[in-house]
């Protein structure tokens, strides 16, 4: 009976399911959202007044709005534009890879808004969650987890399937969020733990529970062209330029946040020169492949997320993308075929390289670093608090330059703590993501068969090809020596 259950037999037609989806859904979040959302303090027009004179602020130019919404754009550039496009590079999917990064974001950050709220800004009194600025930045953060999960499922569910991978992942990042940041009380300014590595791994453990036997049946869409790889790197682009802004969005005005944007400049540029190596050193002729350069040169990026804005030293940034870049680059093209073969986990877009171990290896970066903090480097002022007591009523946190230490922490200890945030994100990624992936083998959510998958045909109306246009007889002058033996080609070139 179960073999019958989770068997091969598949109805793509979601005509009913995904309108019903996204109208319940939207309804849902529009009643919640009437019941506990408001404007914060600064986004109210009585309460801002207020905020102004409370605070002897007499220009409007104070409102934190100026100050977070360049970095707010930066990083919602980076989740709709960035991310979807990254995702186009298969030759049949480039509807499905940024249409349904679209959707998953636009419901992802509605419904970040209320998990991040009831954890982090609910006002017990009221009963109500505020909201800023900030807040948007934050539920973009949450939303990118899920997008990250999406990459490991791209081109083998449908869009219902998408939206319940979104719904349990928003959820549980904020739930591991809230116990790394505000239990354990670590520092994650750019999201190394609680969204690289829970993201990876949660995306990687529903693809394993949904190992397809028979996906080859669908090799043959499952690969780029060129026009597919151009649009693919116009996302990675995007994403590289606007990392620097990501990883340094909300951390504490002054040095921490231009730190933690340095940083993530030097470790960005160092990972895409070591990919360049490896990728040329991989093949015999020295050729370079275009999936190393549109993900492996991002991994400084995801792995200087938790020491952004640490005094890990410029050369210490350099130090952190160089091996990044090579350790995504061999995962590309030795770990993920050997996770495939051996382990039955199908990657389509590799983001155990990209996201997964760098996030694990950053999270474990800002580890040493805390831990390796001293007087000397951060003065006493930056990196050392008084004793100070705990009492039940109010839980003290002494917000440092460049981490938290909690009561008595010690740097070494500190340093723990943020090692075991960073195993609290991969097990919620893990064991969340093989819960949701059991949830979606049930045969209701219209996803497609082994031989129909990668194709936007399932589920988009797909304009005819254009007309198949003649041979040109005559290459371009900046074509004339890219191929010598063109005797291989399918035409022949008319020799003046």
């Amino acid at each position: 009976m179960a073999g019958n259950f989770f068997g091969p037999q598949k109805n793509t037609n979601v005509r009913v399911s995904l309108p019903a989806v996204c109208f319940v859904w939207q309804i849902a979040m529009i009643i919640l959202f009437g019941v506990f959302i408001r404007y914060d303090d600064e986004s109210d027009v009585r309460l801002w007044i207020q905020h102004k004179l409370d605070h002897n602020i007499t220009s409007d130019i104070e409102n934190d709005f100026y100050f977070r919404y360049p970095s707010f754009q930066d990083v919602h550039v980076m989740i709709f534009v960035g991310f979807g496009f990254l995702m186009t590079f298969l030759k049949r999917y480039s509807f499905g890879g940024v249409g349904f990064n679209f959707l998953i974001a636009a419901f992802g950050l509605q419904w970040a808004l209320l998990m991040q709220g009831w954890f982090h800004s609910l006002d017990l009194t009221t009963g109500k969650i505020s909201i800023g600025v900030e807040s948007l930045i934050n539920a973009d953060f949450c939303c990118a987890g899920s997008l990250i999960a999406f990459g490991a499922l791209l081109g083998k569910v449908s869009p219902v399937q998408l939206l319940v991978v979104t719904l349990f992942g928003v959820t549980l990042f904020a739930v591991e969020e809230y116990i790394i940041l505000s239990l354990l009380h670590c520092r994650d300014a750019g999201g190394s733990m609680v969204i690289h590595a829970f993201g990876g791994y949660y995306g990687l453990a529903i693809s394993w529970v949904l190992y397809r036997p028979n996906l080859h049946l669908s090799k043959r869409l499952n690969g780029s062209v060129y026009h597919s790889d151009v649009f693919a790197m116009i996302g990675t682009l995007f994403l590289w330029m606007f990392w620097p802004s990501f990883n340094s969005a909300i951390t504490d005005h002054g040095d921490g946040q231009h730190r933690a944007a340095i940083n993530t400049y030097l470790a960005l540029a160092s990972s895409v020169l070591t990919t360049v190596a490896i990728s040329s050193m991989s093949q015999k002729k020295g050729k370079l492949d275009m999936v190393h350069i549109q993900n492996a040169t991002l991994a400084g990026g995801v792995a200087m997320g938790t020491a952004a804005e640490f005094m890990i030293t410029p050369y210490g940034s350099l130090i952190v993308g160089f091996c990044t870049g090579i350790i995504s680059t061999f995962g590309y093209l030795f770990v993920t075929p050997f996770l495939e073969r051996v382990l039955k986990l199908q990657d389509t877009c590799g983001v155990h390289n990209l996201h997964a171990v760098p996030g694990m290896l950053g999270g474990f970066i800002g580890a040493i670093v805390a831990a390796a903090a001293t007087e000397e480097v951060y003065s006493r002022e930056g990196a050392f608090v008084l004793q100070c007591s705990v009492t039940k009523s109010e839980n003290l946190v002494i917000n440092c330059c460049f981490f938290v230490l909690f009561a008595n922490r010690s740097v070494g200890t500190q340093g723990g703590f943020q090692a075991a945030g960073t195993c609290v994100s991969i097990a919620f990624g893990l064991v969340g993501g093989a819960i949701v992936g059991f949830i979606l083998r049930f045969p209701i959510w219209g996803d497609p068969a082994d031989d129909n998958c990668y194709d936007d045909e399932v589920y988009w109306e797909v304009p005819e090809d254009e007309e198949t246009l003649p041979p040109v007889l005559e290459y371009n002058n900046h074509m004339i020596h890219k191929h010598q033996d063109i005797s291989e080609s399918n035409f022949s070139v008319e020799q003046s």
